[in-house]
């Protein structure tokens, strides 16, 4: 029975509601964690909760979020890993970061984008 809840479901992304990638995370958690006891912290981590999920996504603001998780943030969240380095792929995150600076590197906005769409349950309304 509890499949059937997650079927045909519409959840509404504000971006007026966040403007950084942790109120993100707290968004999404709120949105499809209501009832769960974890919270998402991570890239992965979103990844994670959106299978089994079928219906669509409606990312209202998306302007608005396109800015916010745009490239000073991903610069910053890059260069945070690396300054941090273990656990994280230095050499791999240099990499991103370098790929970002000369502009072929993939924004969070954009890399947020890309794991909703992997999702094919999924259909994303960009608003």
């Amino acid at each position: 029975m509890s499949k059937q809840n997650h079927k045909n479901k519409m959840t509404v992304i504000n971006g007026s509601h966040f403007s950084n990638l942790e109120e993100f995370y707290e968004e999404v958690s709120s949105l499809f964690l209501k009832d769960e006891d974890w919270k998402v912290g991570t890239l992965d981590g979103f990844d994670d909760i959106l299978y089994g999920y079928e219906g669509e996504i409606i990312w209202k603001n998306v302007q608005k979020s396109k800015e916010d998780l745009g490239f000073n943030l991903t610069k910053e969240f890059y260069e945070n890993k690396i300054r941090q380095g273990k656990p994280f792929n230095v050499t791999l995150i240099q990499q991103k970061l370098d790929d970002l600076i000369n502009g072929n590197g993939q924004t969070l906005f954009e890399i947020l984008i890309e794991i909703i769409e992997s999702h094919k349950n999924i259909t994303l309304i960009l608003d």
